[in-house]
């Protein structure tokens, strides 16, 4: 019975001191790591099952991972189309990307700001799409995974004005879905492909092109 008292109050003074150090974190409770998950993380199971019943949609799931881990956009000085030192930075990060995933497609989309008549900034646009194009070809990325490039002109400017705007000069580049016909190294042999590419994700990139920086204008 003593021992049954002093047991009883052993509780209540710890219950007391619980009550002047407040209520248990939630976060104590929930398994390591739940606090920095995304909701991803972990859920390779359960992300497979979602995009094989249609519950979650691949091609949106990789376009957003494509836009949070490489910058999507580059922009342009004005009434031009060529790539500066930033503009092929950028455009070397989305390529080293890009080969990771040989059987998905990408979109470039070209913009321009409102200056000039809409039949040039259209073409400028495309011109701009092009470059782009030329570029990631020549970074390794093969051009069937580009299935087009598309000019908007002066039509969706980031920031609404009349004026000249930098911002407005860019290209941007979206994930627009799968080949349609698988290439035959997808056939049983994908597993190396990823291996490769997982190999040369750990290697720098050279800023050597034909002889001379791949960066410089």
């Amino acid at each position: 019975m003593h021992r049954l008292i002093i047991g009883v109050g052993a509780a209540l003074a710890l219950a007391a001191c619980d009550q002047t150090r407040g209520p248990v974190p939630g976060s104590f409770l929930r398994e390591a790591g739940a606090q920095t998950d995304a909701g991803t993380f972990g859920l390779a199971t359960q992300n497979n099952t979602q995009v094989m019943n249609g519950e979650r949609d691949y091609v949106i799931s990789l376009g957003t991972r494509f836009a949070n881990e490489v910058p999507t956009t580059i922009t342009f000085a004005f009434d031009s189309a060529q790539l500066d030192t930033n503009a092929r930075a950028v455009l070397n990060r989305q390529a080293h990307w890009i080969r990771q995933f040989p059987e998905v497609r990408f979109r470039v989309y070209g913009h321009t700001d409102a200056v000039g008549s809409q039949a040039y900034n259209r073409r400028l646009g495309q011109r701009r799409a092009n470059a782009v194009v030329a570029y990631m070809i020549s970074r390794g990325v093969n051009r069937a995974q580009l299935e087009g490039v598309v000019s908007y002109g002066k039509t969706q400017p980031v920031i609404p004005t009349p004026d000249r705007e930098r911002r407005n000069r860019r290209t941007v580049t979206e994930v627009s879905g799968f080949l349609k016909r698988v290439p035959p190294e997808l056939d049983g042999k994908y597993a190396s492909i990823v291996y490769r590419e997982y190999i040369r994700s750990g290697e720098p990139i050279s800023e050597l092109a034909n002889g001379k920086s791949a960066l410089q204008d």
